[in-house]
């Protein structure tokens, strides 16, 4: 896992990724609907090489269909909703002190119709999620900290891609010291929905602003992303 150096030179390398992204206009141009091609969305996707020197694709991938857990704790990560084309890009940054990692996702649809019923879809799971839960600790091969994690849901507009973010804190047991930030994003545009999650995890505090780049950094990677599709 990461040490807090490897966290801060990190953090520079995903503003450094993002520079080009631009800031977003004020306006609401019409939805492009555009049919968006598998290759486009492979291409857009981040790579290790494009955020730093100490990010690494894993070994094992996800299965088939498979996404991330929308509300967190002890939930199954979503599926795919429908049959998209899909194509992956799992990254993580691991050191002694940490871990931070970006998992993206591309499910590319046949038309626009059947994108924004998967982004429904996902939303609706979304908004179900409570906005606390409290889990004991867990021993045995999964041991883990006992731990209190808080969500909440709200729409995101960006890039000219639209849908919602949902955010998650978790803070570990005093005992045990340890945090976690969550954005997983879920955005739409014409035959295409992207999800992108960033985590970072720390060990050693149970500070709620352990992570003070985390609301800068996850919106200039997910605008990286978009910038990239053409």
């Amino acid at each position: 896992m990461l040490v807090v150096g490897r966290v801060l030179r990190s953090a520079v390398a995903v503003v450094a990724v993002a520079a080009f992204a631009g800031c977003s206009s004020d306006e609401s141009p019409d939805p492009d609907t555009t049919p968006i091609s598998l290759n486009s969305m492979r291409a857009a996707l981040l790579t290790a090489a494009d955020i730093g020197p100490t990010w690494q694709a894993p070994a094992a991938s996800a299965e088939a269909g498979q996404l991330v857990s929308l509300c967190g704790a002890d939930t199954e990560p979503a599926q795919a909703p429908g049959s998209p084309e899909m194509v992956s890009a799992p990254l993580s940054d691991e050191g002694t002190k940490g871990v931070q990692s970006l998992t993206q996702h591309a499910l590319v649809y046949p038309d626009a119709d059947q994108a924004a019923t998967a982004l429904a879809t996902l939303l609706a799971l979304a908004a179900d999620c409570p906005p606390s839960v409290e889990r004991p600790a867990k021993t045995g091969d999964r041991e883990e900290p006992a731990y209190t994690e808080t969500a909440s849901t709200k729409p995101l507009d960006q890039e000219n891609w639209t849908g919602f973010v949902t955010l998650r804190n978790r803070q570990y047991d005093k005992a045990h010291p340890a945090t976690a930030d969550v954005a997983v994003v879920a955005l739409s545009r014409s035959n295409v929905v992207l999800i992108d999650q960033y985590a970072i995890y720390r060990l050693g505090t149970s500070d709620a602003s352990a992570n003070p780049q985390f609301s800068a950094d996850w919106p200039k990677l997910v605008a990286t992303t978009l910038k990239r599709v053409d």
